[in-house]
């Protein structure tokens, strides 16, 4: 180096200002892995009690981040609205997009780059092998390009497929075309024939395309719409919109709210409805985040979660604060002599952190495995249509969070210690016997302290867990309506209109499947509906009742169910009046119908008096006599109330403007006790096969399958809070054991003279359990405090009990106080067998 050189002398002072901080870090990394080497229990049950905290939270994270945070998987997601509308003249928030709609949006807005419209779809692919249904979504030609999608073979579709009249034209997602095609990239061009009709193939779309987090989609196919033979209504398909940049979401629902009255002036209304209706309805817009769309009110549930696993992870520091509390306490001499020998208190303050810093980075590195093998189990229990599956991975957002959690974790438990023993006093700690460090009650109440905030939390859990537990047990007692959903099973058959075009024969094709299945050994009875209860397949539309007036803006809109004679029977649900249909109605197509209890209440306050009534959709319908009442059937879940609902025969004239209606996709239900079994479906396989070998079987499912979906989840979120109520309870009563555990010990000499002075086994025994027991009544009184306040945010997840339920509250409090009180014993036993000789001689 030379004199006189400043860059020179910079250079020097930096690395003289850098290489003693390396040195001093590496010294701190090895004196740090030293110690925790030369106590190994502790270190395993500390690393261990942080992985547990840390890797489930992370595998919590995972499925947040997979879930909530991520953006969506489209080329500028945040331009992307959902488009609904709200119609509070009927009660209806969330009211779909109409075709009418759809033609004045795209063509006369002013905010949307584009604008499509899609619509849940099932197709029958036949002349292969096998015949089979598979899902599919009808699209307009401007939804697939408006999420930025670009076909890996082939095209996307144009305004020509849209066409009515043009040619049959499909797209295949990359899973379909593998699985059938073999990836054959010559696929294009090549024609496949669905719902009875020849398709062109004319796009391959990329592997990575996600349509709207929905699993199964095999095909996509172009809806076609007569703008002139349009009419109003038909709110019945989703829309998605990509904003212009710089467009907000109040200028999009502004935009539309413009557009609505141009839309009810620019078509007519159906026949039997009049403008005035849909006027009356006052529907407006309601455009949103298409990730609102795509993610639903599953993220309440997640974030309740989040919040307990968050729980359990303030639980682990605290109780390896506590360890380390303990561990600092034997090492208060060395702590005296270091700094008799001159090191600062910032210097012993800095190296305790840094052993927690190495303690939390090996549990987040254990907890990262842990959280792996979490989220395989997370995601194989999820509730259907959990959304966004495939994106729930451990990623470099997860491997973060999971390092952040370390870092906080290491503060929040690594910080006591350095508190209670880097202070004012650690210059005063060597010439003090060893008996005035282990009594001192000020760091025994810190231990306290963190017990008592253990208690506190897992009580909370518990009780949460409690919540879910009284949820799942009402829901459990609930009446469906129906009896029996594990020997009903059910699938579901669609006989095309390509196929057969005369509806009277394709109602005979049913009943000669049904027949046919009733034949079955082991069948009871079978039925045929629209559809089953819970299986998601809703319609609702207004019913008038002859004999009532309806003041203008109510629409009374009620669900629809379409069965065949013997519906009832085979499901279960009793006739509280009147009679079923019989073969004669449909084939003749009598104008009958039959209500729900719940409707002929609302209408008619006695069940008997709705026979003989009359009911009808629209003024060009039919009037259609009430000929039986059926009990309540819960249709739409086990957690929601039974609706007022109106079944119609599966054939019948003029109804919703149509000449004459039959239902062509519909649902078999089969009473049996092989219900399920795969020996039932092959017979009941071959006896569709028998009347129809086009004809694939769709949906096969159990009734009970339907039954626990729809509380999946409150299933779900039950065993995740029980997992997390079961580690705050087990690492919260750890907690309390090792306190007094410790306490003890360093009581002995204390025991021994009252003891010696007369006390009897039962006071020592009395005296440990009731400190343990203050400490456990003091945790429970914070905890209940605390559940009071936060389980107010499980409201939309509880079915028949309160958030304040007292039972749960004081049923929990008693349990975790038993438990506190078995933790506290084995403890106070030992304390009960001191020696009163040995103890004198302790020390």
């Amino acid at each position: 180096m030379l004199p006189g050189n400043p860059a020179h002398t910079a250079e020097s002072s930096r690395n003289l200002g850098t290489f003693p901080l390396l040195e001093t870090l590496g010294q701190d990394l090895r004196y740090g892995l030293r110690q925790l080497r030369r106590n190994p229990g502790f270190t395993i049950v500390a690393v261990l009690t942080l992985a547990l905290g840390i890797g489930t939270s992370t595998a919590i994270f995972s499925v947040l981040d997979g879930v909530l945070l991520k953006p969506l998987p489209y080329p500028h997601p945040e331009q992307l609205v959902g488009v609904w509308h709200s119609a509070p003249g009927i009660n209806v928030a969330l009211l779909n997009v109409s075709p009418s709609s759809y033609f004045i949006y795209r063509e006369q807005n002013r905010t949307f780059q584009d604008i499509g419209i899609y619509q849940g779809d099932s197709v029958n692919i036949t002349g292969v092998a096998q015949p089979e249904q598979v899902g599919a979504v009808d699209v307009t030609d401007g939804l697939l390009p408006v999420l930025g999608v670009t076909p890996m073979l082939g095209r996307l579709f144009t305004t020509a497929d849209d066409s009515p009249g043009s040619a049959e034209t499909v797209m295949l997602t990359y899973g379909y075309w593998a699985r059938k095609f073999g990836g054959d990239r010559s696929v294009i061009g090549k024609t496949m024939t669905l719902d009875g009709k020849l398709h062109q193939i004319i796009g391959v779309l990329p592997r990575e395309f996600d349509f709207m987090g929905r699993p199964g989609i095999a095909l996509f196919l172009p809806l076609k719409f007569d703008r002139a033979k349009l009419f109003l209504g038909q709110f019945s398909y989703e829309a998605i919109a990509r904003l212009r940049p710089g467009v907000t979401l109040a200028q999009a629902n502004a935009d539309v709210a413009r557009m609505v009255p141009i839309m009810l002036r620019s078509f007519p209304a159906p026949p039997g409805f009049s403008l005035k209706m849909f006027q009356d309805a006052r529907i407006g817009p309601n455009v949103r985040p298409l990730k609102q769309d795509v993610v639903g009110d599953v993220g309440k549930v997640l974030w309740v979660l989040m919040g307990g696993i968050g729980l359990v992870l303030l639980i682990a520091c605290a109780n390896v604060a506590n360890l380390l509390l303990v561990r600092a306490e034997g090492r208060q001499q060395e702590f005296g002599i270091r700094a008799a020998l001159g090191a600062s208190r910032g210097r012993i303050a800095a190296e305790l952190l840094f052993e927690s810093l190495i303690l939390a980075l090996a549990g987040s590195l254990l907890g990262l495995g842990l959280a792996y093998g979490a989220l395989r189990i997370l995601v194989a229990v999820a509730p259907a249509g959990l959304p966004r599956l495939n994106e729930i991975a451990i990623d470099g957002t997860v491997v973060l969070f999971a390092l952040a959690m370390s870092m906080v974790a290491s503060l929040l438990f690594g910080s006591v210690p350095v508190v209670k023993y880097t202070g004012a006093r650690l210059g005063t700690d060597l010439h003090e016997s060893r008996r005035s460090m282990s009594a001192s009650r000020e760091r025994h109440r810190a231990r306290s302290t963190l017990v008592i905030a253990q208690v506190a939390l897992a009580l909370v859990l518990l009780i949460s867990s409690g919540l879910m537990i009284r949820t799942f047990l009402a829901l459990t007692r609930v009446d469906p309506g129906f009896v029996g959903p594990s020997t009903l099973q059910t699938l579901r058959i669609s006989i095309s209109e390509n196929e057969v075009k005369d509806p009277q024969r394709v109602v005979h094709m049913q009943e000669e499947i049904l027949h046919k299945i009733e034949a079955i050994p082991g069948v009871s009875s079978a039925a045929i509906s629209r559809s089953v209860p819970m299986d998601g397949n809703h319609w609702s539309d207004p019913v008038f009742a002859k004999d009532r007036t309806y003041s203008p803006g109510k629409l009374p809109l009620r669900i629809f169910e379409f069965v065949a004679p013997g519906y009832f029977k085979t499901s279960g649900t009793p006739f509280v009046a009147g009679r079923d249909f019989t073969w004669s109605d449909l084939y003749n197509k009598h104008p009958v119908a039959i209500v729900s209890e719940k409707l002929a209440r609302e209408y008619w306050q006695d069940p008997s008096s709705a026979l003989g009534k009359q009911i009808r959709v629209s003024t060009k319908d039919d009037w259609r006599e009430v000929v039986g009442v059926v009990g309540d059937v819960r249709d739409e879940g086990m957690d929601k109330e039974a609706p007022a609902l109106v079944y119609w025969p599966l054939l019948m004239n003029h109804f919703e403007g149509d000449e004459v209606n039959v239902r062509r996709g519909v649902a078999f239900s089969i009473r049996s006790p092989r219900a399920g079994s795969r020996s039932l479906m092959n017979e009941v396989q071959r006896a569709v096969w028998s009347v129809d070998s086009n004809l694939p079987l769709a949906e096969v499912h159990t009734l009970e399958y339907y039954c626990r979906r729809s509380i999946a989840r409150t299933s779900f979120t039950l065993v995740m809070l029980g997992l997390a109520g079961s580690m705050a309870l087990l690492l919260g009563i750890i907690g309390l054991y090792a306190v007094m555990s410790y306490s003890v010990s360093q009581r002995t000499h204390e025991v021994g003279i009252r003891m010696a002075l007369g006390a009897e086994k039962r006071d020592v025994l009395n005296m440990v359990v009731g400190q343990g027991l203050r400490l456990a009544l003091m945790g429970v009184a914070l905890g209940v405090a605390g559940a009071f306040a936060l389980t107010r945010f499980l409201t939309s997840l509880l079915y028949g009990v309160k958030p304040s339920d007292p039972l749960t509250f004081i049923v929990v409090s008693l349990i975790l106080i038993a438990v506190a009180l078995a933790a506290c014993y084995i403890p106070a036993r030992r304390a009960a067998k001191v020696d009163p000789m040995v103890a004198l001689r302790y020390e």
